[in-house]
């Protein structure tokens, strides 16, 4: 699988938009190289450079397996019209949090996984629960990593 975003290349800063700078809304991301077999993504964007440890910016599960894109300004519902589900992130909120560094560089990765299943979890469900729900289901998975400085 391979996952890209029309707002930034691998490795690239991404813009302010995309940030609590500016108008903290979830950038737009594409993949494709799905397996056959696949029954649902999940998406998590984490920041492993965070001063506490891993901190975590957005779980998105049970997408559908046909979807091959995310729109800029993902709403913060506890469902989307497609039928995805969001979890909460580290700022306590569903949805989309976006990079918001207390100081220096800090890598922000956003990986989705082809599943095999449709997860059994309620709106609200912590990346630790996503994680779980997911062992032994992955069929592939891709990461686009970009950086932000405050």
């Amino acid at each position: 699988m391979e996952i890209s975003s029309p707002s930034f290349k691998y490795g690239e800063f991404i813009p302010r938009n995309y940030t609590c700078d500016g108008d903290d809304v979830s950038p737009a991301l594409n993949w494709d190289k799905v397996p056959d077999e696949t029954k649902s993504f999940a998406l998590i964007s984490d920041d492993p450079d965070a001063p506490m440890g891993t901190w975590v910016h957005w779980v998105l599960f049970n997408l559908p397996p046909d979807l091959r894109s995310l729109t800029e300004g993902v709403p913060k519902n506890k469902q989307l019209e497609n039928g995805a589900l969001q979890g909460i992130n580290d700022f306590r909120h569903l949805g989309y949090g976006g990079p918001c560094p207390p100081g220096g560089v800090h890598r922000y990765f956003f990986k989705i996984y082809a599943l095999d299943i449709k997860l059994n979890l309620d709106p609200g469900a912590s990346k630790v629960g996503v994680v779980k729900a997911m062992q032994g289901h992955i069929l592939a998975q891709c990461e686009l990593m970009g950086k932000y400085r405050r």
